[in-house]
This record gives C-alpha cells, sequence and structure tokens, in this order.
C-alpha cells in the first residue's frame, strides 16, 4: 500500500512523451519545477532500442528507485512511438510498484492551447485536431474549468476523449494540434503532481496507447 504522507514528503515524478517526430523524458524531485530534467530526441532509425538506451542516460538507477509517480502521454502522435512509450512505462511502473496515469497529447496541449488564443470564458468548450491525410479529423473536446483571467490559473479538461470525427459545426471553435516538447512535458509534470494521491500502483495495467485509426492511415 502507498504511503501518502511519504508521497508529499518525497515526491518524484518521473514522465514519459512523444509526438509525431520526436520523444522525451522529463523527471520532478517534490513538486518543485526548478528541479526538472529534460530530455528530448528527434527519431531516429532504431527507436525500439534507442528509446531505453537513451533512457538509461537519462536517469540514474539512484533517481530512477525513487520515482513514486510516472505518467505518460498515450496519443495521438506517431503510432509505434506511443506504443513504445506506453510499454517502457507500463514496465517501469510495474517493477517499481508505483502508480501510472496517462494523458492523451491534446490534453497535454490543451492548457497551452487555450492560453494562447485567450480561452478564459467558464466552460467554454472548444476542440484540438488533427486533419487526416484522407478524409476527416482525429479531435478531442476541452472545456475551461474556471473564468480567472490569468494563464497559471486555467484548467482544462477533456470531455471527448480524441476520436475520429468527418466535420465540425459551425458553431464550434477549433484548434490545430501544435507540439511542443518542453512546454508539453512541463504540463504532463504538472498533471502528474496533481494526480500524486490518486493511482494505486496497480493502475499500469489500464493504460494503453490511444490510436482512434490504423497505424497506416
Amino acid at each position: 500500500m502507498i504511503n501518502n504522507h511519504k508521497l508529499k514528503q518525497n515526491h518524484h515524478s518521473l514522465v514519459i512523451h512523444s509526438t509525431d517526430n520526436s520523444f522525451g523524458f522529463g523527471h520532478r524531485k517534490n513538486n518543485k519545477r526548478d528541479s526538472d530534467e529534460l530530455f528530448i530526441k528527434n527519431f531516429d532509425n532504431d527507436l525500439c532500442n534507442n528509446l531505453i538506451n537513451d533512457f538509461n542516460k537519462f536517469i540514474s538507477k539512484e533517481n530512477l528507485q525513487k520515482v513514486n509517480k510516472i505518467s505518460v502521454s498515450i496519443g495521438p502522435a506517431n503510432f509505434n512511438a506511443s506504443r513504445l512509450i506506453v510499454v517502457l512505462a507500463r514496465t517501469i511502473s510495474q517493477q517499481l510498484n508505483c502508480p501510472l496515469d496517462s494523458f492523451s497529447s491534446f490534453e497535454i496541449m490543451a492548457k497551452r492551447i487555450a492560453s494562447k488564443n485567450n480561452i478564459f470564458v467558464n466552460k467554454q468548450s472548444f476542440w484540438i485536431y488533427k486533419k487526416l491525410k484522407r478524409k476527416g479529423f482525429i479531435a478531442g473536446k476541452y472545456e475551461i474549468y474556471n473564468n480567472e483571467q490569468k494563464n497559471t490559473n486555467i484548467v482544462v479538461r477533456e470531455t471527448v476523449s480524441p476520436k475520429v470525427i468527418k466535420e465540425f459545426e459551425s458553431k464550434e471553435i477549433f484548434f490545430e494540434a501544435n507540439y511542443e516538447d518542453k512546454d508539453d512535458l512541463r504540463e504532463l509534470l504538472d498533471l502528474s503532481n496533481k494526480n500524486i494521491l490518486n493511482k494505486n500502483a496497480n493502475s499500469w495495467q489500464k493504460v494503453l496507447p490511444l490510436y482512434p485509426i490504423s497505424p497506416i492511415n
């Protein structure tokens, strides 16, 4: 059983994230942003092997043993990368016996997109989308959870998980997905820290890649 007091006093978060052409790791100690360590790399020809090698270079065995919360992005992004980082996150979570939670790539960028586009009205919702090579979009829906006029206080929740849609209604607000490696890794660390007491050690079993279409579309 996880000791909540210990988590609060000695909290080490590890996050793993991928985009359409890159992947990254983040590590934060005791919820202090100035302790953040980030690693970002573009895909290469042997992502499967290099992902493990780069991870081992990123975090020492000593720091890894201190990790008591892991979070991972599950897509939509590059299909193979999403699959590989989820497998990595599940494996580490199981070995360390620590909680794992997950967030869609769109949910991670939603606060940044809302801030950039001044979406402050309480309960106002908007879509984030990626256009498919064929017809339609992958899109998720997001809602402002408060109405404070400060970017740092914006809370955004995912009301519709990313899925395939044919078109948007004219009255809907929508923005194209925009990955930003550093910003998204830091936001994933923030989201991970907010959920530190809300997951159990076996939560890795429920974390799966999110990809609404076949890998070849």
